[in-house]
């Protein structure tokens, strides 16, 4: 079994993300959707209520699963046995970053490849970050969302629901 392990903070999950999932999921027998404690982007959304989200959405996924991992990325993926790392890239901008860490994780583990999925064109400039900050504002955010997502923004930025 090829596991692939799709490495993030998902705060909260996308559309972009999820396109790059499925996208994933066709190519490995399992996906292993590693959500970051990450502290320090401080996330707006506990990992209980993001692992919730996404376990939503993953309904035609059945051999997706999420776990949370604290630490480097290439260590997660060596204790759950995958193969690959998945990273999506959405424009140029994110390929600098993206291949200085696929460059350091080949260095500390030549065994594991990166590969790079972009998501559909319609996600190409879709960020958590971004969704967050429209969200923040009350723009509507609905189309780059799933729904259960964009409840629980609603839910956490007042301004949201008044659209």
């Amino acid at each position: 079994m090829r596991t692939a392990l799709y490495p993030g903070t998902f705060d909260p999950i996308t559309l972009g993300h999820l396109d790059v999932l499925q996208r994933a999921s066709r190519i490995f027998d399992r996906v292993i959707i590693a959500v970051a404690l990450n502290e320090s982007k401080k996330p707006t959304l506990s990992f209980e209520h993001r692992a919730e989200l996404i376990r939503e959405n993953l309904k035609e996924m059945p051999h997706v699963e999420i776990r949370q991992f604290d630490g480097l990325v290439i260590e997660f993926a060596k204790e759950m046995g995958a193969v690959a790392l998945i990273r999506g890239l959405r424009a140029v901008s994110d390929f600098e970053y993206e291949i200085q860490m696929a460059q350091m994780n080949r260095n500390l583990d030549e065994d594991i490849e990166t590969l790079f999925l972009m998501p559909n064109e319609a996600y190409t400039f879709v960020s958590s970050r971004l969704i967050k900050q429209v969200a923040s504002y009350g723009g509507d955010v609905s189309k780059f969302v799933p729904p259960n997502v964009h409840e629980a923004l609603k839910a956490k930025y007042p301004r949201l629901g008044k659209e």
